[in-house]
């Protein structure tokens, strides 16, 4: 069994104010994913995603946090915002979906790219692939936080979380920290060259997101302790699980559909 670096959440004290590592991490996945993605905008001279590359940030990263917080509303917890619907806007209390969040940075670039004549699918393409980076540093956050640990376990890397009780556990933050994060941007970053030299329908990127995400976490469900208020569905499923399966299905569909249309936006 391996100890649990206690780390405290709070980076920062500024008066009344505080800096926590979480919120920190949120933060440089934004920068990271703004790099690559101008990066990505000079080497291959996208010169409309250029032109409104800015705006398109912001509206991105407003829909992530809604999408974010209104998942784990509707996803994890509905009863109890039910019940106090005054509670939904507080994030400083925790609770975030990461699925919640892809569904609103889709839906919020969808709109956005409409409105502008922005190519959605290949403007999807070049961002997603930068996704990971924020899903990795955001289960670091999660571990510093001790929340979201995984099941008991006897496995010689276990640890006893704070929160967690006094059994060891699996440490599922840094299994996604790894999945989710370093190798899913490793195998995405590498696949968007021959996404480019070789002409892959757009949309494609975004596919194998979603299939490759959605096989990670399912991988992890079977490591990561289910949310107590929803335990396991059906039995046997826990909700990351149903809404990663139900990612894979629309990867495959996106693949299928973008192929058969030529990959015109």
């Amino acid at each position: 069994m391996l100890p649990y670096p206690e780390i405290d959440p709070v980076l920062l004290h500024l008066g009344p104010l505080q800096v926590r590592w979480y919120g920190l991490m949120y933060v440089l996945g934004f920068i990271a994913s703004y790099l690559l993605v101008r990066h990505q905008i000079k080497r291959y001279s996208l010169t409309l995603l250029a032109k409104h590359f800015e705006n398109l940030n912001l509206v991105l990263i407003v829909s992530l946090v809604l999408g974010a917080r209104l998942g784990y509303v509707l996803f994890y917890n509905p009863g109890y915002y039910m019940e106090n619907p005054q509670d939904i806007l507080a994030t400083w209390q925790g609770g975030m979906s990461f699925h919640g969040a892809l569904a609103g940075m889709l839906i919020g670039g969808l709109i956005f790219c409409r409105v502008t004549g922005l190519p959605f699918w290949q403007s999807a393409d070049v961002y997603i692939i930068t996704t990971p980076i924020g899903l990795g540093l955001g289960r670091i956050g999660n571990f510093i936080n001790g929340e979201l640990y995984g099941r008991i376990s006897d496995v010689p890397w276990a640890m006893v979380f704070p929160a967690g009780g006094v059994m060891p556990r699996h440490p599922s933050q840094l299994y996604e920290a790894f999945l989710e994060g370093a190798v899913l941007f490793s195998l995405l970053w590498l696949l968007k060259n021959r996404y480019w030299q070789r002409g892959w329908p757009s949309g494609s990127l975004l596919a194998l997101f979603l299939l490759f995400y959605g096989v990670f976490r399912t991988i992890v469900e079977l490591f990561r302790e289910p949310d107590a208020q929803l335990g396991f569905l059906f039995g046997v499923l826990t909700m990351g699980q149903l809404l990663s399966s139900l990612m894979i299905g629309t990867g495959l569909l996106i693949l299928l559909v973008r192929r058969k249309s030529g990959g015109l936006a």
